[in-house]
């Protein structure tokens, strides 16, 4: 039997070339990630610079303060430091969003900007998002957002509004600037834009890290259920193997078991004729013929049931090869001839549509008979069969035997009866009886049955 390739996370989500390169190698995407930053607040740095000149234009700066440099240096270092640090957000996202916080803080108490400390921080909240429970993904994200406002809100000096209205190249050639200020005056609205910038990029980082993570955890649920799948129809192929090999065993045991039995004792009683009966010898010896053939073909059938386009099954999964109901009568006439005293009523009882309950009479009472054969040779036996409202109705007993038996069996008779009862909805009840002897009654549902109690 071949196993089905195991499901990957890789071929549920269907990546692209870029995304398995990702996957394949994270370090790819870190190392992007950070000549991206690296890059951006190189472009930013001179947009900052612009701006610090104008407003130094326009007299909100002293001309010989050192703005410029300062703005410069904490810009550069913010990208740089920042670019590092989203390089271990992949092992440490809380601890990189933390750190990324003070960063922010300082760089805005010292300078008086954040410059692409924002970015970053978004870049790891994104990676909380993704790697952790949304609770705290949304904590971290409200974490930061409250922190980060209130420095904007108290230190920032250059932003998204002040870089918007003052870094037009005009402004630094103006000679006579019309403020004469050593920082620019607050303002409520330029803060307020800045705040919503950071605020925008925060809930873009949870929103996409929220659905990478969704998406991830949906790809894992479908390749468990996948293997969950695969380990039931595992599982279920095992049960019907054990299943198949069991009725194997039953049928075999059936065929070979029973058969072997009537021919040995027709084979001795036979030899023990031989001289003074030469005509019951010759009459045991056409009987032990019969009996090999028959048991000839039904070892035919059962092979012939393994192949599943024989079509050799009924719907209860027993083989239609060998014996039938008609034969019922010739198993007992079989079993008289092999030294069993045998008195059979009702026989005619089997209704010829009840193929599935005929075929178990039969394979029943063939195994009554084998016990008593080998069990109690001499005793003995009585075989009835009777149609009652329930069903079938089926007695095998004996009286018990002094002489010995020819040896214990396999142990698969009684459970083999019961299996073949229990198959069509009815039970066996096997034991010894009070007065001596053994007795098997059997409880069948037939068709006739069936449908009166349907009606």
């Amino acid at each position: 039997m071949t196993t089905a390739p195991a499901l990957t996370e890789t071929q549920v989500r269907r990546r692209g070339p870029v995304g398995r390169l990702v996957a394949d190698r994270p370090w790819v995407a870190d190392v992007a990630l950070a000549v991206g930053v690296l890059l951006l607040g190189l472009v930013t740095a001179s947009l900052a610079l612009m701006t610090v000149e104008g407003s130094t234009g326009l007299g909100l700066f002293p001309r010989d303060a050192p703005v410029a440099t300062t703005v410069m240096t904490a810009w550069l270092a913010g990208a740089g430091l920042g670019a590092a640090l989203l390089g271990v957000r992949r092992v440490w996202p809380l601890a990189t969003t933390a750190v990324l916080t003070v960063l922010a803080v300082v760089s805005l108490a010292t300078a008086g900007v954040l410059g692409v400390v924002g970015v970053c921080l978004a870049c790891a909240v994104y990676t909380v998002a993704a790697t952790r429970p949304a609770r705290t993904a949304w904590i971290a994200c409200a974490a930061v957002f409250g922190v980060v406002s209130v420095a904007l809100w108290w230190w920032q000096d250059i932003g998204l509004a002040e870089m918007l209205l003052w870094s037009d190249p005009t402004l630094a050639q103006i000679e006579d600037p019309p403020h004469q200020l050593v920082e620019p005056a607050f303002s409520g609205g330029r803060r307020s834009a800045s705040v919503s910038l950071l605020l925008a990029l925060l809930l873009l980082g949870v929103a996409a890290g929220s659905g990478v993570r969704a998406r991830r955890l949906h790809a894992r649920d479908l390749v468990e259920r996948y293997a969950a799948m695969a380990r039931e129809r595992d599982q279920s192929a095992a049960l019907a193997r054990a299943a198949e090999r069991a009725r194997i065993a039953r049928e075999m045991h059936d065929v070979v078991a029973h058969s072997v039995s009537v021919m040995v004792a027709l084979s001795d009683g036979a030899g023990a004729a031989l001289d003074r009966a030469p005509d019951r010898s010759r009459e045991a010896l056409r009987e032990l013929s019969r009996t090999g053939r028959s048991a000839l073909a039904d070892m035919q059938g059962v092979l012939g049931a393994l192949d599943p386009g024989a079509g050799g099954e009924n719907g209860t999964g027993e083989t239609l090869a060998g014996p039938t109901g008609s034969d019922l009568e010739t198993v007992v006439e079989r079993f008289r001839a092999a030294g069993v005293p045998v008195t059979a009523t009702g026989l005619d009882a089997l209704h010829p549509a009840d193929t599935s309950v005929r075929l178990a009479v039969v394979r029943i009472v063939t195994e009554g008979l084998t016990n008593v054969l080998r069990h109690a040779p001499g005793a003995t036996t009585e075989v009835a069969v009777r149609r009652t409202a329930a069903g079938l109705e089926v007695d095998v007993l004996d009286t018990g035997s002094a002489r010995p038996g020819t040896g214990g069996g396999s142990g698969r008779g009684v459970l083999g009866m019961r299996e073949r009862a229990a198959l069509l909805g009815g039970h066996v009840e096997a034991g010894p009886r009070s007065g001596g002897g053994w007795r098997v009654h059997v409880v069948l549902p037939s068709q006739d049955a069936t449908a009166g109690s349907a009606r």
